[in-house]
């Protein structure tokens, strides 16, 4: 676990690099240089602006289309992390006795400990870092798009609804949605999964402070970005109700059971 934790915070910190933070101010242009911005950050930005024309010059609904296409695109591979972590935690009572049973901390205990958790990741094909792999090919879509939509200045310059796509919603809907359904879009990827100890502490945290942290960004960043979060939230919701569905009526089942007694 704690090899997945380090690994997911170097995949983050290298990510955050690829996507020059410095340049965030910078407007995307056929002009802009390096890698990210040629093959990536452009590219995308560019896709918005087509679309916009083919929906009559709407930005707002361009961001909608091009999220919901984006979202599309990477669905096979979040379909392949939800199941590398159901699996994960299908093993997880097996994994638990194997370290209770090798709970000694020298090394000879500790090697036989991880040539048996190999074994058992083997016995189920079961592999540690599957889930990671759909995240590497995620992040720079996700980071590039997200960069696509803060320096294109066509964006700045529409409205959408009650609200203009450059500056913060005036009435702070956008970003109150954008919370709610990012709580909604977590309660439902934690629906199943079993945590005990400090690790459902920390769940429980993550659960309600990524609404809040989203909340407080979303009222300070231009309203084009609370529309993509919101799109994007929404696309989740349904997306992970088709693929989890079971673990869903699982836990509400139990919920009902619990209410009842």
């Amino acid at each position: 676990m704690k090899k997945r934790i380090f690994l997911l915070v170097g995949l983050v910190f290298v990510m955050a690099l690829l996507s020059g933070c410095t340049e965030i101010n910078q407007p995307i242009t056929s002009e802009s240089e390096g890698f990210w911005n040629e093959y990536i950050v452009y590219p995308l930005s560019l896709f918005i602006i087509k679309v916009a024309e083919i929906a009559g010059g709407s930005y707002g609904l361009s961001i909608i289309i091009v999220t919901i296409i984006i979202r599309l695109v990477i669905l096979p591979l979040m379909i392949k992390q939800t199941k590398s972590s159901k699996a994960m935690q299908a093993i997880q009572p097996e994994m638990q006795k194997l370290r209770e049973k090798y709970s000694s901390k020298d090394q000879k205990t500790q090697q036989k400990l991880q040539q048996e958790t190999m074994a058992l990741f083997q016995k189920h094909g079961v592999n540690p870092l599957a889930g990671c792999f759909p995240l590497v090919v995620q992040m720079p879509i996700l980071i590039g798009f997200y960069h696509a939509i803060t320096r294109t200045r066509e964006i700045a310059n529409h409205n959408f609804l009650w609200f203009d796509l450059g500056s913060p919603d005036p009435i702070y809907l956008l970003p109150v949605i954008a919370g709610v359904t990012t709580f909604i879009q977590q309660k439902m990827m934690m629906a199943g999964t079993e945590h005990t100890g400090q690790m459902a502490a920390q769940m429980k945290m993550m659960l309600y402070l990524m609404p809040i942290m989203i909340v407080i960004f979303a009222i300070n960043f231009p309203a084009a970005l609370s529309l993509y979060w919101v799109v994007g939230n929404i696309f989740m919701i349904i997306q992970t109700y088709f693929i989890k569905g079971p673990d869903l009526k699982a836990a509400a089942a139990g919920n009902a059971g619990g209410a009842k007694k």
